[in-house]
């Protein structure tokens, strides 16, 4: 067990991938991970990218970091991971659970739903032998200082996570918002809203996350995070 103040925010670059749009084409997508140290142990936001999917391949040519690697260069081992979360069960950020057997993965029943219904996702990388998933519908707090909330509009069961820092209040965004310019609101920022199958939760999910007034927000699709003026 750590005995921390407030919980510490590690991110891990976990993948680069092709963007399927022509007008992206001389860009790479970058996919993000988050370790959250806190005074009950380590908990994991997203996984990145699966492995051995031809289809996803050859569309994304993506490359991943097994997750274990990633960690590892953090200091972690896997089995020190506590708890994950995932914002949301696309192939990209939930893809390497199965690295997690036995471990909760906390996840919206609506997520869990559209996972299991419509080709949302690569199944076989989600339901795993020893897969422990927890559904829990709408905000919910884990720990001391960590707390999920949900931002439908990416998908139905979109989720975001909330960390009381040292640094003070910093947002997990996942893809509820895609690029720290699209938090700015950069016009010429690569943006998530116009390709989002539910604008209007997409708009409402990303209004409520900024009437929280983080000092810090993470990104799942973006390195860099955004951060307010004068925070360190």
């Amino acid at each position: 067990m750590t005995t921390l103040a407030a919980p510490e925010i590690v991110p891990l670059h976990l993948a680069d991938f092709r963007f399927e749009q022509p007008e992206l084409a001389d860009r790479r997508g970058v996919v993000m991970g988050y370790v959250v140290r806190h005074r009950h142990g380590i908990l994991l936001f997203d996984t990145g990218f699966g492995f051995g999917n031809a289809e996803l391949d050859s569309r994304y040519r993506p490359h991943a970091r097994r997750i274990g690697d990633a960690l590892a260069d953090v200091g972690i081992a896997p089995d020190e991971v506590g708890a994950v979360v995932n914002c949301h069960l696309h192939v990209d950020h939930a893809g390497q659970n199965a690295a997690f057997p036995g471990v909760p993965i906390y996840v919206q029943p609506a997520e869990w739903e559209v996972a299991h219904t419509t080709e949302h996702t690569i199944l076989e990388w989600i339901d795993f032998t020893g897969a422990r998933y927890v559904q829990v519908p709408g905000d919910h707090d884990l720990f001391d200082g960590i707390r999920i909330v949900a931002t439908p509009g990416h998908t139905p069961g979109h989720q975001s996570l909330i960390v009381d820092a040292a640094e003070g209040r910093t947002i997990l965004a996942g893809q509820a918002v895609y690029t720290g310019g699209e938090w700015a609101g950069d016009p010429g920022a690569l943006e998530g809203r116009s390709s989002a199958p539910d604008r209007a939760a997409y708009d409402r999910s990303l209004a409520r996350l900024r009437t929280l007034a983080p000092v810090r927000v993470h990104l799942g699709h973006d390195r860099a995070p955004w951060a307010a003026t004068g925070a360190g």
